[in-house]
């Protein structure tokens, strides 16, 4: 405990007295950048975050040594900041950890100049030594005892002010036991790195089947350049806490994949799903990537047209028929393996498309659909249909007692189309209820409510009747 405790005081004293006075200038400095790296990889996450891991060797001399670690991303988290050493992890000590982000722009660079001298260089190559004296919308100068609001020449600084950094830089300083080459790792949080999934049908002409291919877009405004990355992305509702905590993950690095089509490969991770792209990718920044999630040709597409009641309209007499009512048109996908899928899918936008008589493709509707596992239906909403239309006429409306009621109805459905349909009939009923008359037969699907599935005949049109009995 005594020798720990004297290390300490040690060290801290070594480092009090490296940055007092004239000892400052005794501190080595290196700075590391993106020419350094020697391996790179990022995992995003669907809610704007991405863990970062940067592979850099560096030369790190015995003792105290100041290491600027550069290019990284200018939305880090700098409280999620971990270094490590690969080549020798006990013999590197991190001592202190700053993350410098005044960035060096014009107005801040003559900020710092305010009150100091500077020249300036008129059109004929003439300096003329000047006073800086404010920088607060436009330079104000002091020229041989006259003020000057601005001048016409071109400003000439006499060096760079230290506290100011082209790009966002780690600051370590570092305790080494020996001098030798290092290669170091670190992985931090950043924002400002997005990852969603975007999938296109193309149904086929009978509206039963169809190709699926799906997208993932990446679009990094995070501030910096992930070049010949390996690539992960985390599927799922990762918790965040409200105030930024430490977060640590390790990722492992992807063997460059063989196929000459970039593809990601699935597995699980935590409650959540892994995508590990099969190569490597440059990640650029302000750019928007596209790289092939899947492509399933020929899968079972079911079509189903739904007609919506509501359970208000089982609670009190009602005037007039509810006529023109839309039905809704659905697709639906089973992600099974039998209908060549079976993968969990991440969340994102379905846009449908079908060829028209000319062999034209042509959009017929987008959905959002959330994460779906194997074996789960994925329903896509494509809108409403033009030419089958419903309406409902309540024929009667009785309170039997203070709790029990008897409503009666009738829903119409008629098609205009060329071909038969079929429609399935939703109805909310609210509390405790039962029919007690039906033309069609019918199944109580859930607790509150009531399906028919109904054939309509082109041209024609069917009216399904019912009583039903509730009590609440």
């Amino acid at each position: 405990m005594r020798k720990s405790l004297g290390a300490f005081f040690a060290t801290l004293a070594c480092v009090s007295a490296l940055w007092a006075g004239d000892a400052q200038a005794a501190l080595a400095r290196s700075a590391v950048t993106r020419t350094d790296q020697k391996d790179m990889s990022i995992t995003i996450y669907n809610g704007n975050l991405g863990l970062v891991k940067d592979v850099r060797d560096l030369q790190l001399p015995a003792g105290i040594h100041e290491v600027k670690f550069m290019d990284v991303a200018s939305q880090i988290d700098p409280t999620t900041v971990h270094l490590k050493s690969l080549t020798d992890p006990t013999g590197v000590r991190i001592l202190e950890q700053n993350y410098e982000y005044d960035l060096l722009n014009p107005q801040k660079l003559l900020d710092k100049y305010v009150g100091k001298k500077v020249k300036l260089m008129t059109g004929d190559g003439t300096l003329v030594d000047a006073v800086l004296l404010s920088n607060n919308n436009g330079p104000i100068y002091q020229i041989n005892g006259q003020i000057h609001l601005g001048h016409p020449g071109r400003v000439i600084l006499p060096e760079l002010p230290e506290n100011l950094t082209p790009t966002p830089t780690l600051v370590w300083l570092l305790q080494s036991g020996s001098a030798r080459p290092q290669r170091v790792e670190a992985s931090y949080l950043t924002s400002g790195i997005t990852w969603k999934a975007d999938y296109v049908v193309v149904l086929n002409e009978t509206d039963n089947g169809g190709d699926l291919s799906g997208w993932v877009t990446i679009d990094n405004k995070s501030g910096a350049t992930y070049a010949d990355a390996a690539l992960k992305l985390v599927a799922g509702d990762v918790h965040r806490a409200q105030t930024r905590q430490e977060m640590r993950a390790v990722l492992e690095s992807t063997a460059k994949a063989a196929a000459p089509r970039p593809q990601f490969q699935e597995e699980s991770f935590f409650e959540y799903h892994l995508y590990s792209l099969q190569g490597r990718t440059t990640v650029k920044q302000n750019q928007t990537k596209q790289i092939s999630l899947l492509d399933a040709p020929d899968i079972a597409i079911k079509k189903e047209l739904r007609f919506y009641g509501a359970s208000h309209y089982y609670r009190s007499q009602l005037g007039t028929p509810l006529s023109n009512q839309k039905v809704g048109v659905f697709l639906e996908i089973e992600n099974a393996e039998k209908h060549r899928l079976g993968i969990p899918l991440p969340k994102g936008t379905v846009r449908v498309y079908k060829a028209a008589a000319d062999k034209s493709l042509q959009f017929i509707g987008e959905d959002v659909i959330d994460h779906t596992p194997k074996d789960e239906k994925v329903k896509i909403k494509m809108g409403e249909a033009f030419d089958v239309v419903g309406e409902r006429t309540q024929r009667d409306w009785k309170k039997l007692a203070w709790n029990l009621y008897e409503t009666e109805w009738d829903v119409e459905l008629r098609n205009h189309k060329k071909e038969d349909v079929e429609v399935t009939i939703i109805e909310p009923v609210p509390g405790d209820w039962e029919v007690v008359k039906s033309s069609h037969p019918y199944s109580k699907i859930e607790a509150h409510t009531l399906q028919y599935v109904v054939k309509v005949p082109r041209d024609g049109k069917v009216t399904v009747n019912y009583r039903v009995r509730m009590r609440w």
